[in-house]
């Protein structure tokens, strides 16, 4: 077993069960990629055992604090029947959800998600990917499922010097499925669509969006970044009388129709605009449009705090724009999930946003990943997902 020596003082985070070991930390050792290695006080004191990863500036990821614990195969097989036990625990309603979560869940880099009887997984770090095979055969055994989907594609992956992977990894057939979310049907292909294929996070925010827009009486919604249009769905199921979905993707919002269609709403009801965001924003609010609820759901402005002040002006320009185009008592459903704006950084955002608008808003709701996207007190970084919900004052 190879040993990694830390630098004095930097063991501090790994004894707080933090996961992570940045470049700078290490003060000698190496090992293949994904090879797992002791980790070690810079007085030589046993801290844990990690996957190394030479190119990346995360160099260690903890696999286990237990200095008598093996990284082996059983490792594997306990640390995925904990996670699927953690889920049995939650009223997902819905027959899609995320199974593993990376760190929150002691595996850091794997990400897999189930949709009914296909899993999909994303191996997004050296660790994950040196024991594929064993953690694909632990997956199966688990559930009891066959067929098992690699979405390795995402960037995390090139910060590790990995190279995109894709297809299927055990089982074959068709990629296309359709989901169950709530009382609504939903499709999606994972070979082709983000992430995993779904926005699986965002399940309990949009029933409260929907829920929302009953509440509140919305009639037109405005959803910004709609993807393939389940905002929309949901402000249509809440009584919307017109909703508005815009991206710059037409296959997403040729989905998003068909949404609408699948779930038996008039197609009268529902537009699809492809179109640039901030220019659509600019332009209803030119042309004297207003709505009564709106949704901005981006995709990642700052994917590390070294983007934070860039993505901080792009969130502000957004959220000022739609502040304008609200009614008078509009709502406001906001999100950033970029994992470089914290919390309290996005509500100054807004707040700023609200502010050049001339506008104020009341909070009536805070929003985050669903409960099986888990965030852990030791690992803030999880934290990825925020969202505030707004009425317009």
């Amino acid at each position: 077993m190879k040993t990694i020596r830390l630098r004095p003082g930097k063991e501090r985070s790994l004894l707080k069960r933090h996961p992570w070991v940045f470049e700078g930390s290490v003060a000698r050792g190496g090992a293949d990629a994904g090879e797992t290695v002791r980790v070690e006080s810079a007085e030589g004191e046993f801290l844990c055992w990690a996957a190394f990863s030479p190119k990346s500036q995360i160099r260690l990821r903890a696999w286990s604090f237990d200095e008598g614990e093996r990284i082996d195969a059983a490792f594997f097989r306990r640390r995925i029947d904990q996670a699927i036990a953690m889920r049995a625990r939650l009223a997902i309603a819905s027959d899609g959800w995320r199974l593993v979560h990376g760190e929150a869940d002691g595996l850091p880099g794997l990400v897999v998600d189930r949709y009914g009887d296909t899993l999909v997984a994303q191996f997004a770090s050296a660790g994950a990917e040196r024991w594929k095979a064993t953690i694909a055969d632990a997956l199966l055994a688990a559930t009891g499922l066959a067929r098992l989907y690699e979405r390795s594609d995402a960037q995390a992956r090139e910060w590790e010097g990995l190279t995109p992977q894709t297809g299927w990894l055990r089982g074959d057939g068709e990629t296309a499925l359709t989901l169950r979310e709530h009382d609504w049907r939903l499709t999606l292909d994972v070979a082709e669509g983000h992430k995993t294929g779904y926005y699986l996070d965002q399940r309990d925010s949009r029933r409260r969006f929907a829920d929302a827009v009953r509440q509140y009486g919305c009639q037109t919604v405005l959803n910004c970044f709609s993807y393939t249009g389940g905002f929309s769905v949901a402000a249509l199921a809440g009584g919307a009388s017109h909703v508005v979905s815009v991206d710059s993707s037409g296959p997403a919002l040729a989905r998003a129709n068909a949404h609408v269609a699948l779930n038996d709403f008039d197609a009268g009801r529902h537009e699809a605009w492809d179109a640039d965001v901030n220019a659509t924003l600019r332009r209803c609010l030119k042309e004297g449009r207003r709505f009564d609820a709106i949704v901005l759901d981006p995709p990642k402005f700052a994917p590390t705090a070294a983007h934070a002040e860039r993505a901080a002006r792009a969130y502000k320009d957004i959220n000022r724009l739609a502040f304008q185009l609200l009614e008078a008592g509009g709502l406001l459903y906001t999100f950033s999930c970029s994992g470089g704006i914290s919390p309290d950084l996005f509500h100054k955002i807004v707040a700023g946003a609200g502010l050049d608008a001339g506008v104020d808003g009341y909070i009536v709701d805070r929003l985050s990943a669903a409960a099986d996207h888990p965030q852990t007190v030791r690992f803030p970084e999880g934290d990825y997902l925020k969202g505030l919900a707004l009425l317009k004052r």
